[in-house]
Formats: C-alpha cells, structure tokens, sequence
C-alpha cells in the first residue's frame, strides 16, 4: 500500500497565514533556507561523518536537494543544549557523539579498511547495523553503549527530519497551524487548514 501523498506547498503556504503564530513561524522558516552550513561543534572531517551516516539512515532519492539533518544535531552540541535526558549508561551527549562517531570510523577502518565516508552505500549499511546490534568492532565501543548511541542518534534524526516543512508536507502534518481556533469535528473530517491526501 502506497503511503499518502499530500499536495506540495501545504505546509508553506500555511506558514504564510495569520493561523500560524510569530514565533512557530520564525522557528520553522529559516529551516527551509539551503545556505551551505558551517560545522560550529564539529570538525570537517567528523561533521562529513556525520553527514554520511544520517544519508544513511534517512536516505531521500525522491529530493532533489535532501533535507539536511546534520546541522540540527550539531547546533544543539555546539550550544550545549539536551534534550533533558539520558541513559546513566551513556555519557554527557557531546563526549557520546563524539565516541559514537569515532566508533563508526573504527569499524569501517576494521572491517573494509577504509573510513566510512570512503565506503560504498552498502558496506556503510553494514556498518550502521552493526551498530546497532552491538556487532562494530573497535575500542570506542568499551566507552560506549553501541545500542544506546544508535537509539539516541536515530531518535535525534528522526526528530530532525520531521521538524522541517518539507516533511511536513509529506505527512500532511499541520500541527504548527497553532493560533487557537481548532474545533472538535466527527472522525474523518478535515480542519480548513487540513489538507487533503491526493488520491
């Protein structure tokens, strides 16, 4: 079953109207300016790291520009911002970034004999599960709770991705339309700001 389709600009043209409220819209606008990024918190070489593995994780062949979600993770490091939580496992979210990384190049240097960013979509694939199997060799992996810095990495891209306008309009989510005014309606009904799924 094919997953639903909702017309483009939905999300953009809602964050145009007066259903939207100033700052909603001044935090979800500048996420759609495709200004090349400069890594605050990472260096070159580990922020491309972290690139190729979130390329991986969220692959988007459909865009033509893919959203980018390296910049969202390292802005929040470079701020010194938490999602104000952790495993007491796990580190404090910089130095387990740091280690998770470094981890991930470990494995791709032991396994194939190349860093990750060197490695072909399929060998980066094996890497990343063993991951998150607790399966990649190196030593960072002794410091580090393979599977809970996979878990956090992917809940951190995953709440990037969806934070963006354009996979918004994907899902047809327009829970950002927040000025008060939404009504209770019968199951199946739409708000106005709501759009339809295409068929």
């Amino acid at each position: 079953m094919a997953s639903p389709h909702y017309p483009e600009g939905t999300v953009r043209a809602l964050l145009q109207t007066d259903l939207v409220t100033e700052a909603t819209r001044a935090a979800l606008l500048p996420r759609l300016d495709n200004a090349l990024y400069t890594p605050q918190f990472f260096d070159e070489a580990t922020y491309e790291l972290l690139r190729s593995v979130a390329a991986r994780i969220y692959p988007q062949p459909e865009r033509e520009q893919p959203i980018e979600l390296a910049p969202v993770l390292d802005k929040r490091l470079a701020e010194g911002d938490s999602d104000g939580w952790r495993y007491d496992v796990m580190p404090p979210d910089r130095e387990a970034y740091r280690l998770g990384l470094g981890g991930i190049n470990q494995a791709a240097q032991a396994q194939f004999q190349r860093s990750f960013t060197e490695l072909t979509g399929a060998e980066q694939d094996q890497i990343i599960e063993a991951v998150a199997l607790a399966n990649a060799p190196g030593d960072n992996w002794q410091q580090l709770p393979a599977t809970r810095f996979f878990e956090e990495l992917l809940a951190e891209l995953t709440e990037a991705y969806y934070s963006h306008p354009l996979a918004q309009e994907e899902i047809g989510y327009v829970g950002m339309a927040d000025v008060p005014g939404w009504t209770h309606i019968e199951p199946n009904q739409l708000e106005a700001r709501e759009p339809e799924e295409v068929k």
